[in-house]
């Protein structure tokens, strides 16, 4: 792929699913729906994404990224595959970290959010393998990949107990899988951020990136996704020997890190 290259992978592959019900922030919908009703919201969110981010956190998701850098372990020659990737926050870290001999490959199943984050790269001198998948579905062999990073999207995945093992399957042994996630906060932090989430960031949503809605799903999203707790039993089952979790801003994100024994 050229310096400028500015093409998109696309990978989906026609699997038909048993029609089952799933939650989409707090409503109850048809499952093969899910996935296009968070296409949608993401579609709307695209163009002022990177903005929100920086407003809704305070810009702390920067430093949540930042510490998942850290804890990786990356560097120089290592294969990495980036899920969720979306504009390309973590890709750009990594590919900074494994530097020419090692590879980065950010995914996304969303399309207006992959090409924002690989024009966003491509502008920066950044060329990485840029791929539309659905990570319960990867495209890539067995044993692919060092690591394997998912931020802000497996709350989003209707299948999530399918996609890490999806994950699981695509590491080496030996490699770790980084889930950055929102999750349950601290007893004394509750009534605030509930206050926060449902007052707050819609009227936000809707001042800065035009769409209240939206940003009501994704409050209600991280609500409906598995605690610490849970979650690391998630892992667990999906095939990883070791699950670390470390809880930044008082519970409000967790980063699970995942070792494929």
């Amino acid at each position: 792929m050229s310096g400028r290259a500015r093409k998109l992978l696309h990978f989906r592959p026609d699997i038909s699913l048993p029609m089952s019900d799933t939650h989409f922030g707090f409503k109850t919908v048809d499952e093969q729906n899910k996935a296009r009703m968070v296409r949608g919201v993401f579609d709307s969110v695209a163009a002022r994404y990177d903005l929100m981010n920086d407003l809704m956190s305070g810009g702390m998701h920067r430093l949540w990224k930042a510490y998942t850098l850290a804890v990786s372990g990356a560097r120089e020659g290592h294969q990495v595959l980036d899920i969720a990737g979306g504009t390309g926050d973590l890709s750009r870290a990594f590919a900074r970290k494994v530097g020419r001999s090692g590879c980065v490959v950010h995914t996304d199943i969303n399309e207006a959010m992959l090409s924002r984050g690989r024009d966003r790269l491509v502008d920066e001198g950044l060329s990485l393998p840029t791929v539309l998948c659905d990570a319960e579905k990867l495209p890539f062999p067995e044993a692919r990949f060092d690591i394997v990073s998912v931020a802000f999207g497996l709350r989003n995945m209707t299948h999530k107990d399918v996609a890490l093992a999806e994950m699981c399957r695509v590491l080496k042994p030996g490699g770790k899988l980084m889930v950055l996630e929102f999750s349950k906060v601290a007893a004394p932090l509750e009534k605030v951020y509930d206050w926060y989430s449902f007052s707050v960031l819609p009227k936000l949503g809707q001042m800065v990136a035009g769409d209240a809605e939206s940003y009501r799903y994704l409050a209600e999203s991280i609500r409906m996704h598995p605690g610490q707790a849970e979650l690391k039993a998630m892992m667990k089952t999906a095939g990883f020997g070791h699950v670390d979790v470390h809880n930044l801003t008082g519970g409000v994100v967790a980063l699970h890190v995942g070792l494929k024994c």
